[in-house]
């Protein structure tokens, strides 16, 4: 496996993992955003998701966030139209 190290590439693979993350716990999602325990109902998943990318991205990418916007990204604001506490 080769190391990332552009930001597109690191972009791109953060949203991989949480596309991932999105397509194989959709049920977990939806009772995570409606009772308003998203991060405790995926804590480990999620965590597993950061541990894969920062295994493949350069430590400099690391820290911008990447992982974080696109679980935010795939997660939560494609989950708009669900009925819960955050909107």
């Amino acid at each position: 496996m080769r190391i990332i190290e552009t930001e597109q590439a690191a972009r791109r693979l953060a949203r991989a993992i949480a596309s991932d993350l999105s397509l194989y716990n959709e049920e977990k999602i939806l009772e995570g955003l409606q009772a308003d325990n998203l991060y405790d109902a995926l804590s480990d998943e999620i965590e597993e998701g950061r541990e894969l990318f920062n295994t493949r991205v350069i430590p400099e990418l690391q820290g911008n966030n990447f992982y974080d916007r696109a679980i935010i990204d795939l997660l939560i604001k494609s989950k708009g139209h669900i009925k819960c506490k955050l909107w």
